[in-house]
């Protein structure tokens, strides 16, 4: 794969004197249409051996373009509070917003390659890495993002020259460091690593650009003009079209589903749910003092009809928690902000540190529930959601989080019930909306949906709780139990 990155490609000082400036200006052309429609966001990678003037080509690209609209982050040891989170976090935190521009000086393949390197890993763990990367980069692509991977090169002669050269001269002895040299002793090693990566990591959408960096002329042109093309190319092109690669939904001959083995006439009289309700408060607080609790974290994911107790159900746990712990975050329509980002973005942004609950009032789902009902989002949109949501779900249970999911559901009849008491009660009727009144004309629309994510989204490690909440009492108490028995035999 290196091949052709070893043949010493140059420019000469006069042709670069003369091809530098235009490229300069092209380039913030291009950056300035982008940001005046912000339409997608550009992330660029920049990988490579060492002492291949990987950060010598962000600060060039910093300093042809207006950093104003670019976010440049290196590669650093994660922080205590990224490690008590899935691998990904840092990288969703950092991802840029439509219309601008983010550098990566290493990147979410850095890790990974040097875990292998150094034996940390095994290849199996290298090629589950290399999978998670390619759905992760999939989903920013089908969310319209314009990703540019470069891996500067040096053959294993140059480098040592580079690197011999750098240390000798007392003005820049300080860019070699002991791990230069023992990555360098490591070449081979790293080699086989980074060709099998980049081989599977490139793709038709999101390539890998090798670039000899034995002259930097050479290297910066060579940049500059693959990003300026690019960028060109999305601006003034039609938008991608995303292709729809999910298993088709299954055609149903009748109208049997899930919700129809649910028994809605089960009852708790009120003397026995507060027996319960103490008793099960009491042991989901000692669950958070115990010593296995600190390493852990818990996100509830609560979802349901419109006046189906989700918050009831949700004060009925925080009733149990110290106040210092937990956090509830309801989701509405998304900001300004969040727009701008992939739709999974605000919820990565907050998950819980170890010993914390993050408690969401409606979730990442809305992407296959109102989303798919009210057409906001396109059907490929919400079908390639499916596999999105399983693989976020799939990296909390990796890192230990403790996630329980519910659906509280209630009969059209009980709805309306409610629905007509909050209309009625003064300190209610902040509770009901002309949405939740139209939303009740489209009930059949919302049970299938409901229906369609259960059957694609409750693996074994984060299946779906179904709560009869048609009696409050035996709803909040059913949820409760359903926490404290995950956690106890999760703890």
């Amino acid at each position: 794969m290196f091949e052709s990155a070893e043949l010493g490609h140059k420019v000469d000082k006069e042709t670069f004197s003369a091809e530098a400036p235009k490229l300069r200006e092209l380039l913030l052309d291009a950056q300035f249409d982008l940001a005046q429609a912000p339409r997608f966001p550009v992330i660029l990678l920049i990988g490579g051996v060492d002492g291949a003037g990987k950060s010598e080509t962000v600060n060039l690209l910093n300093s042809w373009m207006d950093p104003r609209h670019i976010e440049t982050h290196g590669l650093e040891p994660p922080t205590d509070e990224e490690r008590e989170r899935p691998h990904m976090f840092r990288w969703w935190r950092q991802l840029p917003p439509k219309g601008k521009i983010g550098i990566f000086n290493g990147s979410w393949y850095s890790f990974p390659i040097l875990q292998r390197a150094h034996g940390d890993t095994k290849d199996a763990q290298l090629d589950q890495s290399i999978s998670r990367i390619q759905r992760f980069e999939r989903m920013l692509l089908d969310e319209g993002a314009l990703l540019l991977k470069f891996w500067m090169h040096l053959s294993k002669d140059v480098q040592k020259k580079r690197l011999k050269k750098l240390e000798a001269d007392p003005l820049t002895r300080w860019r070699v460091t002991e791990q230069d040299w023992e990555h360098f002793a490591m070449y081979d090693k790293f080699r086989k690593i980074c060709e099998k990566t980049l081989t599977a990591t490139s793709t038709a959408d999101a390539p890998w650009t090798v670039v000899e960096a034995t002259d930097f002329r050479y290297q910066a042109l060579t940049v500059g003009q693959f990003i300026h093309d690019a960028l060109r190319r999305r601006l003034d092109g039609a938008a991608n079209q995303p292709r729809l690669l999910a298993p088709p939904l299954p055609s149903r001959l009748d109208s049997v589903n899930v919700f129809q083995t649910l028994d809605l006439t089960q009852r708790m009289e009120k003397a026995d749910y507060n027996v319960e309700l103490e008793r099960l408060q009491g042991r989901l607080n000692l669950l958070t003092r115990s010593k296995s609790f600190k390493k852990r974290s818990v996100v509830l994911a609560f979802e349901g009809s419109d006046a189906a107790g989700k918050g009831g159900a949700i004060r009925r746990v925080t009733g149990a928690l110290d106040a210092r712990i937990y956090r509830v975050i309801p989701i509405a329509a998304p900001t300004d902000e969040e727009k701008a980002q992939p739709y999974l973005w605000r919820f990565w942004r907050r998950l819980p540190r170890d010993g914390r609950f993050s408690i969401f009032d409606r979730t990442w789902y809305g992407r296959v529930l109102v989303e798919r009902v009210e057409g906001y989002c396109a059907e490929v949109d919400w079908m390639r959601a499916y596999g999105e949501i399983n693989d976020f779900e799939e990296q909390l249970h990796r890192n230990g989080t403790i996630l329980c999911k519910f659906w509280l559901t209630v009969s059209p009849e009980e709805q309306l019930r409610r629905f007509e008491a909050r209309r009625d009660t003064a300190y209610k009727r902040f509770k009901i909306t002309d949405d939740d009144w139209r939303n009740r004309e489209k009930w059949d629309a919302y049970q299938q949906a409901v229906c369609d994510m259960v059957d694609r989204t409750s693996p074994g490690h984060a299946p779906w709780t179904l709560v009869e909440s048609e009696d409050k009492n035996f709803g909040r108490i059913k949820v409760l139990k359903t926490i404290v028995e995950r956690m106890e035999a999760d703890l």
